[in-house]
């Protein structure tokens, strides 16, 4: 059984995907970017900016089923240029858990108009 998640303090879907779907005991995002739910543009201009506003739209995806980022098991980056982002990327990313980090695969990819997507998976409560 599955269970579609949406939040609309995160951007709504650009394509024919949900923003989270529970199953199995686990929470799935989609990648998210770093566009602001209510402008419908991408959030600031730096990677700090943009990892921060991935992060505030995966935590309101993340709140919409009812978990929050300790709950965070597994997380895929996308960095547009990793090489020169990515100590921005990292240092504003880990403020978000606390020590207690997920499992983390990152890797450079050619993004269309934003530095940064990411998703994630969550453990259910």
């Amino acid at each position: 059984m599955k269970q579609i998640v949406t939040s609309n303090q995160a951007p709504a879907p650009g394509g024919a995907y949900s923003q989270g779907i529970l199953a199995g005991g686990f929470l799935f995002t989609a990648g998210v970017t770093p566009t602001d739910p209510v402008t419908g543009r991408p959030a600031g201009v730096s990677i700090e900016e943009q990892t921060a506003q991935v992060m505030k739209n995966l935590g309101a995806i993340l709140a919409a089923a009812n978990l929050d980022f300790s709950d965070v098991v597994r997380v895929t980056v996308h960095l547009k240029d990793i090489e020169r982002d990515f100590a921005g990327f990292n240092r504003t990313y880990a403020r978000y858990f606390g020590g207690d980090f997920p499992v983390r695969t990152t890797t450079g990819s050619d993004l269309l108009g934003i530095l940064v997507e990411i998703d994630m998976t969550a453990v259910a409560r």
